[in-house]
C-alpha cells in the first residue's frame, strides 16, 4: 500500500503542486483543483478504518503522503485532513470526505450537543469545511468532536510566514456535528502530537527537494571557470545539508513506524527535535549556496525556506519539545532510563505547566 500511494501522489503533486500554483496560492487562496483531485482520489481517507470509510492504511504508509506534500509544498490540509479522520476513527465516527481541518490549541466546552469556545492557528480554517478538535464537557471528560465551519463563527484571519492560513475561529453555542468520547490511550494533546508529526515528514520532505535543488544549482552555478560545486568550502556545506536531511529522515520516518495504534510520544518528540533543528541548518545552508538569487520571488527555493521557516515552530517548536522530552526523562531518573527508550515512547510526555517554558 505504501508504495502504491507513494507513487499515486507523486505523480498527482508534480502535475498539480507546481511552483506556479503553489505561489498563486499563497496569501490564503484555495487550491480548488488541487483539493478536488486528493477528494476524488480519497487520499486523505487512507488512515480511517475500513469499517468507518477508510483504506485503514498504517502510519508507516500515510508517511510517505505527508512527506510528498512537503516536498511540492503543497497549499493544502492534506496531513490535516488524514489525522483528523484518523482521529474521527478512532473515536468510532465516520471518516469525512471534503475539505477538513484539526484545531490542536483550544478551549472549547462542550455541553449538550454544543460547543463554545476558541480554536486557534487552525490551518486553512477559513476555507475548510469542518474542524475537528477535543472538547471537555462540565464533567472534564474529553470528547472528539468536529464542528462545521460555517459564517456563524468569528473568524480571525492570520497567515504563516510560507502565507499559508493559520486562523482563530470562535464558537457560540455551534451544534457539533458529531462527537465521541476521546478514546482510551490518547490524551487532550493527540492533536498537538499528531500535528508535530505531520510537520516532522512535510520538513523532511522539504529538506529533500532542497537538497536537490542546492546541489543542482551548485553543479551548473559557475565562478572563477569552473562550477561553485567543486570548491571545498561549498562542498562541506551540501555534505552538512545532506547529513541534517538523512537525520530527519530516519527520525520522522521512526515516528510514523512506532505511531500504530497510537501516538508514539517520545519519537515524535524527537523527530519535531530533529527536523526543527535541521530545517534551521538546511533553509541557510541553501541560501548561502544559491547567493541574491535565492531571494528572488521568480526562483522556487523560497517556497521551501519560507515553510521551514513555519514549520519548524508549529505543533510545538524545538524548544518546547526539548523541555517535555527532559522533563519525562528526567522524571523516571537513572532506572527508568532504558525503559523508556525500550517502550516504544508510547507513554504521554509530561506537560510542563510552568509559565516560564
Amino acid at each position: 500500500m505504501r508504495e502504491l500511494f507513494e507513487t499515486m501522489i507523486e505523480r498527482l503533486f508534480a502535475d498539480l503542486s507546481t511552483p506556479a500554483y503553489v505561489l498563486g496560492c499563497e496569501g490564503g487562496e484555495w487550491p480548488a483543483a488541487l483539493w478536488s483531485a486528493l477528494d476524488e482520489s480519497g487520499f486523505t481517507l487512507a488512515g480511517a478504518a475500513e469499517a468507518l470509510g477508510g483504506a485503514g492504511a498504517s502510519w508507516a504508509d500515510i508517511y510517505v503522503m505527508v512527506r510528498a506534500a512537503g516536498r511540492y509544498s503543497v497549499p493544502a490540509p492534506l496531513g490535516e485532513a488524514l489525522l483528523a479522520n484518523w482521529l474521527l476513527s478512532k473515536a468510532g465516527l465516520e471518516a469525512r470526505v471534503g475539505a477538513l481541518s484539526i484545531a490542536a490549541h483550544s478551549d472549547l466546552a462542550l455541553s449538550d450537543g454544543r460547543v463554545n469556545g476558541t480554536v486557534r492557528a487552525v490551518p486553512w480554517g477559513r476555507n475548510v469545511n469542518a474542524v475537528v478538535a477535543v472538547a471537555t464537557t462540565d464533567e472534564g471528560i474529553p470528547h472528539v468532536v468536529m464542528l462545521q465551519r460555517n459564517m456563524a463563527c468569528e473568524l480571525t484571519s492570520s497567515l504563516n510566514v510560507a502565507g499559508e492560513p493559520r486562523d482563530d475561529l470562535v464558537f457560540h453555542g455551534a451544534q457539533v456535528v458529531a462527537y465521541a468520547r476521546l478514546p482510551d490511550g490518547l490524551g487532550v494533546d493527540v492533536l498537538e502530537l499528531g500535528g508535530a508529526m505531520l510537520r516532522s515528514a512535510q520538513t523532511v520532505g522539504a529538506l529533500h527537494a532542497l537538497l536537490d535543488m542546492t546541489a543542482n544549482y551548485a553543479r551548473e552555478r559557475k565562478q572563477f571557470g569552473k562550477a561553485i560545486g567543486s570548491f571545498q568550502a561549498v562542498q562541506q556545506q551540501l555534505a552538512v545539508l545532506a547529513e541534517q536531511t538523512a537525520a530527519a529522515s530516519i527520525a520522522a520516518e521512526a515516528a510514523f513506524c512506532e505511531s500504530d495504534d497510537g501516538l508514539a510520544a517520545l519519537t515524535i518528540a524527537v523527530a519535531k527535535i530533529t527536523t526543527a533543528e535541521a530545517a534551521s541548518f538546511g533553509a541557510s545552508i541553501a541560501h548561502s549556496v544559491h547567493g541574491a538569487i535565492g531571494f528572488t520571488e521568480e526562483y522556487p527555493l523560497h517556497l521551501l525556506s519560507r515553510r521551514l521557516w513555519a514549520w519548524r515552530s508549529e505543533f510545538g517548536s524545538a524548544s518546547l519539545w526539548s523541555q517535555r522530552l527532559g522533563a519525562q526523562i528526567c522524571q523516571g531518573g537513572s532506572e527508568g532510563y532504558w525503559p523508556l527508550l525500550t517502550h516504544h515512547g508510547k507513554q504521554p510526555l509530561t506537560r510542563l505547566v510552568s509559565n516560564r517554558l
